[in-house]
């Protein structure tokens, strides 16, 4: 199994300090998250998408997927006034293209919380119409978004394995997929693996954490509840080629090369 590592967790230290962590701890691949002071979009668009790429051939760690913080701060498509949606999209696009010209094969974001106030079929109606618009820009510059359903502590929107099957048969397209944060469907009681069954080849990327079983936090991998050495069995059993990103947020944004080592540790064992 491909692991990869997430540099979210790094965002007070010099992106060439997660580059070096995976390479020295043997990540086969890095996630980028799409925030300052690393990787905001409008920052690698100014210029910083060069340190970016030569981090990448420097440090023979390629980038295997872009992730654009989309969860409101400061930018979410599901909630706000036309103007707010708008700027949103144009934000995601542009993510897009960064991640082309980084060399990512995906986009991941998310579909964010849309206020208490609007109903499913408000909110339902907004989602398919944005997701129609980015999967056409990215029909257009060839390359594939992927949705990633959150857990209902910070989202009402996709936070299922049935609501992703949703979208994704409402906005049909090669371009757009899906992909399984199994924190997501642990803490709502659903089986992880109905991910793969009901998505099938439509399930490109992982986040691989653990979990206490009742919040949206991140553990690292054999500090939560989730029987991890089994669902690692079932993921290789199912056939499933993409990477495994082992997504370590903020929880442990102290020391993010310690637990980095640690968590890889862990998962290889896990896979092995």
């Amino acid at each position: 199994m491909k692991i990869s590592l997430f540099t979210s967790g790094y965002m007070r230290y010099p992106l060439k300090v997660a580059f070096n962590d995976a390479k020295r701890f043997g990540y086969d691949g890095i996630e980028i998250w799409g925030g300052r002071p690393h990787a905001y979009p409008f920052d690698l668009k100014a210029g910083d998408i060069e340190e970016l790429k030569q981090l990448s051939a420097d440090y023979r760690v390629p980038i295997v997927a872009f992730t654009p913080e989309t969860n409101a701060y400061p930018f979410n498509m599901m909630i706000g006034s036309e103007r707010m949606r708008r700027e949103s999209l144009d934000y995601i696009k542009l993510s897009m293209d960064m991640a082309c010209e980084m060399g990512a094969p995906f986009t991941i974001i998310s579909a964010a919380h849309a206020g208490y106030d609007c109903s499913h079929d408000e909110y339902w109606s907004r989602l398919v119409k944005n997701l129609q618009e980015l999967v056409q820009y990215a029909e257009t510059i060839d390359h594939i978004l992927l949705l990633e359903p959150l857990t209902p502590y910070e989202s009402n929107v996709v936070t299922t394995a049935d609501d992703l099957q949703k979208i994704l048969e409402e906005v049909p397209s090669d371009h757009l997929a899906g992909m399984c944060d199994i924190c997501a469907p642990f803490v709502q009681h659903e089986p992880i693996m109905s991910y793969f069954e009901k998505l099938g080849s439509k399930v490109l990327h992982v986040h691989f954490i653990d979990s206490d079983g009742s919040s949206e936090t991140h553990y690292v991998p054999g500090d939560g509840q989730i029987p991890l050495k089994q669902l690692a069995y079932e993921i290789e059993n199912e056939g499933y080629q993409g990477y495994c990103t082992i997504e370590l947020v903020t929880s442990y944004i102290n020391e993010p090369s310690l637990y980095s080592a640690l968590a890889i540790e862990r998962v290889k064992e896990f896979f092995n």
